[in-house]
């Protein structure tokens, strides 16, 4: 499943977010060498992080849906989950 997640923090989430940023890293990275994550950036407001915009391309739902409850930004409270956006997309194919 492709999809843009737009994924603002919790107001004065910054210090979860450093603890968290390590594992959500390494974890990203994996599923990026594995094609499951396309891209990953953070949100910047300030000159500090407010938060991810992430690309996936889960093969479907279950997979996706198994990657967001345990990413570790939203197992430790760093994600606004009631105002996090998920919107479908298609990206475009290699060359």
């Amino acid at each position: 499943m492709q999809y843009l997640i737009i994924a603002y923090d919790y107001e004065d989430a910054l210090e979860k977010r450093m603890e968290s940023r390590p594992t959500h890293v390494e974890e990203t990275q994996k599923l990026m060498a594995e094609g499951k994550i396309v891209s990953a950036c953070a949100l910047i407001e300030d000159d500090k992080m407010v938060g991810s915009s992430v690309v996936t391309n889960f093969e479907d739902e279950d997979e996706f849906d198994e990657w967001l409850v345990n990413e570790p930004y939203v197992k430790n409270g760093v994600w606004n989950m009631e105002e996090i956006q998920v919107v479908p997309i298609k990206v475009m194919p290699k060359a």
